[in-house]
């Protein structure tokens, strides 16, 4: 049976079955995104997230495309056809560059990112929204077939619905076909910077921690879409411990790194730990979480310390012995830290003794480090405005 214009009703309804069940099994919809393509007789195609919060477009599950294009794409993705049609289009709405009413194969996007290496016509529609961002789908033609016309138009209509349904689907149930806005709230609440990088530290992901640290701190930028250390020793690495963690082959109980990241005024900068993200994980979420690891970069200076009443259960301190610890953690010594408490210098030895066979600290140093160290991972609320 033959369905619309040549299109098969097997193979039009084989799609549809691909498409919902990509809902839930992102893994497949690499192999339905060519089935999609396929259909409307496309060479190169995918599916790319669009972060307007971060001017950011990651390219999913895309086929048939030089990385060069790729890269050249995403330098000019916000101010592409694509990314302005779509703010006024609705969901499922498909648009094509050649389309009369777009008149945009003529112009400096096509001349600059599309023709150096043979695109001439792109057909796609936003497939999904939540909150910034926004999820599409695309396919693309080279120079020697004709545009897009009305048969590629309408498959692209008829498919579209089951495409955004499958995503929101994915959404609805947290499988993070975009991103988990749930998950981006927890992130965010983070003290620590979390970067996920690629395998070669192209950030796919920032909470806004690392985006202060970013925006306000001179030890780590962003450059080409890649963490990047000021100082260069640190960069190099910072850059071989994030492919050493994105290694396949890894223990994963030999997979953590930590590296200093200097301020390049001399001040402290951060510590960066590096966690490779489990492989299993890598291939059962869409990126861009779909990440190869996981960068937490902590400021040890603006770091507040741990609750003392939590800290004194942990380690089982009495009220006195945490009155001590507190009193020194403010960088008084015992004689200082005696007259603040009222009582003698001898005391405040005893009792720091205590702390030390408590805590299985050899010196005040370590056990201030201890406590430290023992920084809550939320954000310290914001002060009340006077």
């Amino acid at each position: 049976m033959i369905g619309l214009d040549g299109v098969s009703a097997q193979a039009f309804s084989d799609t549809i079955g691909a498409i919902y069940d990509c809902a839930l099994d992102p893994q497949q919809w690499p192999d339905t995104c060519r089935k999609i393509a396929d259909l409307c007789e496309s060479t190169a195609g995918g599916i790319c997230v669009h972060d307007m919060r971060h001017v950011q477009n990651d390219q999913l599950f895309v086929f048939g495309y030089l990385p060069e294009f790729l890269e050249r794409l995403g330098q000019h993705y916000s101010q592409s056809p694509m990314a302005l049609a779509d703010i006024v289009a609705n969901v499922g709405d498909v648009s094509a560059l050649s389309m009369e009413r777009s008149h945009l194969t003529e112009g400096r996007f096509a001349s600059d990112v599309l023709k150096p290496f043979g695109l001439q016509d792109i057909i796609w529609f936003p497939a999904l929204r939540t909150g910034g961002r926004m999820a599409s789908l695309h396919a693309s033609r080279g120079e020697s077939v004709p545009h897009y016309q009305q048969r590629e138009i309408s498959l692209f209509k008829l498919l579209s619905p089951h495409v955004c349904r499958a995503l929101a689907i994915s959404d609805a149930l947290d499988i993070r076909a975009v991103r988990s806005e749930v998950l981006e709230r927890t992130l965010d609440g983070l003290i620590a910077g979390v970067f996920l990088t690629t395998s070669d530290g192209r950030v796919v992901y920032m909470n806004a921690a690392a985006e202060r640290q970013i925006r306000t701190g001179n030890s780590i930028r962003i450059v080409n879409s890649q963490i990047t250390p000021s100082d260069p020793v640190a960069r190099a690495t910072l850059s071989k411990a994030i492919e050493t963690a994105a290694r396949d082959d890894i223990d994963k109980d030999s997979g953590n790194h930590s590296v200093a990241i200097p301020d390049v005024d001399g001040s402290p900068g951060y510590i960066a730990t590096l966690l490779p993200v489990e492989r299993g994980q890598r291939r059962a979420i869409m990126a861009p979480f779909a990440a190869s690891v996981a960068v937490f970069t902590k400021d040890s200076v603006q770091a507040p310390l741990m609750p003392g009443e939590a800290f004194a259960r942990l380690y089982k301190l009495t009220g006195a012995e945490l009155r001590v610890l507190l009193a020194l953690a403010q960088g008084l010594g015992a004689l200082e830290a005696a007259d603040m408490l009222g009582i003698s210098e001898a005391t405040v030895r005893s009792h720091l003794q205590r702390i030390f066979a408590k805590t299985d600290t050899p010196r005040q140093a370590d056990l201030l480090r201890l406590l430290h160290n023992s920084t809550p991972p939320i954000r310290a609320p914001e002060p009340l405005a006077r």
